[in-house]
């Protein structure tokens, strides 16, 4: 291969509504226009990467298209000079990997502004088994604090625990000081979900007991959900007077079942979190955190390492919601 062409995960729409996946060559040269061409050593696996690499409706429009949220790696060329050739960035989030050529390629090309300078303290390995999952989290404890939710004000419940943005915010939520209370419909995971820092693990069916009430005992300071629907929905309904529930995700629903109580009862706080569209101020803070002083101690305990070709299964897996923790897709192994 040579240094104008690279490897990449191509996905075709080889019939109407029917995709296929493969490992090829593409040429540098047909990657689409922008400032920044950068050299991919890692990127992780999420939830919208499955929807794109199986073609679901919503996330990618035009194939054939390479799949990939996220991307951190090193500066090839730089044409509005924000980057230093060589130097160590990470891509999350915008248009990448949705309609443009995303990190499952050895390259990409995408507008600077997309761009931010890997934070010391953090490996380039690192920044990708936090990638957009771990920064999704990082950004809803960043909204909790912001809206005055504090370690003393009592347990913050974390929803679907297990998975890429429940695990690393267990993680941080801990060494931010916070009681966690982990929620998994995984009963072998509690002791793993301990291992991350959670002070309690309990079942769905035990968090939605009584959730067809109006309203439920008041429990939570605070919440961070990735699920949506009726746990959102339970979750809310039992936040205590003035606490703040942040929503990041849909895998249960994409309803809402609630009335107004939460909120002209006990003044609860639903705060929503996109990690696409992001502004760079607050982007850059929380990256800044994540590499220090909410740095997931545990990285290595909730990774499993792949190459390109070895995504097909947990590709299946976050599907089927089997997945546990995240993904790290090595680029140049």
């Amino acid at each position: 291969m040579s240094e104008s062409t690279f490897t990449a995960m191509v996905v075709t729409e080889t019939a109407p509504k029917t995709f296929s996946r493969a490992i090829v060559s593409r040429a540098i040269s047909d990657l689409p226009a922008g400032e920044l061409l950068i050299k991919v050593h890692y990127s992780s696996l999420n939830f919208k990467d499955a929807l794109s690499a199986c073609g679901k409706p919503g996330v990618t429009k035009n194939y054939p298209h390479t799949p990939g949220i996220d991307a951190a790696g090193e500066v090839v060329s730089c044409s509005d000079g924000r980057f230093k050739t060589g130097e160590k960035i990470i891509v999350t989030g915008f248009d990448l990997g949705m309609n443009t050529a995303g990190g499952y390629g050895q390259y990409i090309r995408v507008p600077s502004a997309w761009a931010v300078a890997l934070p010391k303290g953090l490996s380039v390995r690192e920044s990708m088994i936090i990638g957009t999952a771990g920064f999704t989290a990082g950004l809803s404890v960043y909204k909790l604090q912001n809206n005055g939710v504090q370690p003393e004000d009592g347990d913050i419940l974390v929803t679907g625990a297990t998975g890429g943005v429940g695990s690393v915010a267990v993680d941080i939520l801990t060494q931010a000081g916070y009681r966690v209370v982990a929620v998994t419909g995984k009963a072998a995971e509690h002791a793993y979900l301990k291992e991350l820092g959670a002070a309690e693990v309990i079942d769905r069916e035990t968090m939605l007991a009584g959730s067809d009430r109006p309203m439920m005992k008041e429990r939570w300071a605070g919440v961070i959900d990735v699920v949506g629907g009726e746990m959102l929905a339970a979750a809310l309904k039992s936040t205590r007077y003035g606490g703040t529930v942040t929503c990041c995700g849909l895998v249960g629903s994409i309803e809402l079942p609630i009335n107004v109580f939460p909120f002209i009862l006990r003044g609860v706080s639903l705060l929503g979190i996109d990690s696409v569209q992001c502004p760079v101020e607050p982007r850059l803070k929380v990256w800044e955190k994540l590499a220090g002083a909410w740095k997931p101690q545990h990285l290595e305990t909730t990774v499993n390492e792949v190459t390109l070709a070895g995504l097909e299964q947990p590709i299946a897996d976050i599907l089927a919601g089997k997945l546990r923790g995240r993904t790290l897709v090595n680029l140049q192994g």
